[in-house]
Parts: C-alpha cells; sequence; structure tokens
C-alpha cells in the first residue's frame, strides 16, 4: 500500500463527496455507518459507528483501507475482515485530529494488516 491515509483512485472515491451515513461492508459483511469522514491531506479516513455488533465501538479506518466508495448505493467497502475490525485500536475523538503519535499508533496496527 503506497500511502494508507490517502483515497487511492481506485476507491472511486470523489472529493469533496460526503460519505456520513453510508454503510460500511468488510470482506465478511456489514460493519457498520460512517459516523464521520475526513480528507485531511496525509491523513484522510472514516470513523465507522459499529452499533450493536462491536457494542457501539466507533473505530477509525484510514482511506487507504477502502477498496470501493458506491455513490449510488451509498456504501463503502473496506479490505478488512470484522475480526480485524474488532481488534482495532480504540477510536479516540479527541485524539483523531493532529495527534500524530495516535495516526501512527493506527498505522502500525493497519500496516501488520
Amino acid at each position: 500500500m503506497t500511502d494508507m491515509w490517502s483515497y487511492s483512485p481506485e476507491s472511486h472515491y470523489t472529493p469533496g463527496a460526503s460519505l456520513v451515513g453510508f454503510k460500511v461492508e468488510a470482506s465478511d459483511g456489514h460493519i457498520g455507518k460512517v459516523d464521520e469522514a475526513t480528507e485531511e491531506v496525509g491523513a484522510s479516513c472514516i470513523a465507522v459507528d459499529t452499533g450493536p455488533w462491536i457494542f457501539g465501538k466507533v473505530v477509525l479506518i484510514p482511506a487507504g483501507i477502502i477498496v470501493r466508495v458506491d455513490m449510488e448505493k451509498e456504501e463503502i467497502q473496506v479490505n478488512l475482515t470484522k475480526d480485524q475490525i474488532k481488534e482495532s485500536p480504540e477510536y479516540d475523538k479527541a485524539r483523531h485530529r493532529g495527534d500524530v503519535a495516535y495516526r501512527d499508533q493506527l498505522g502500525q496496527y493497519y500496516g501488520r494488516i
């Protein structure tokens, strides 16, 4: 993966498009909905509310993990399994913007997958 924190051209993401509310699908099924999305240079990501599936856990997924954005279906496919998402680091809303150490921690987890 060249840049985990940027949307790949293959994902069909349209810059400036709102992804909030889109369904998120792992490689083995539905995981939740987008609660927040950013398109910051070098720090793009989506925050996914997993709802009751992981007892209300919110996970932060780097934009480079996104395989495809379907604007018509309002659906995002990610290159992760449900278990990989379940084991991901806890989302920290206070730290996710601008905290390089937190982004590095997430990058280390997703970079091993």
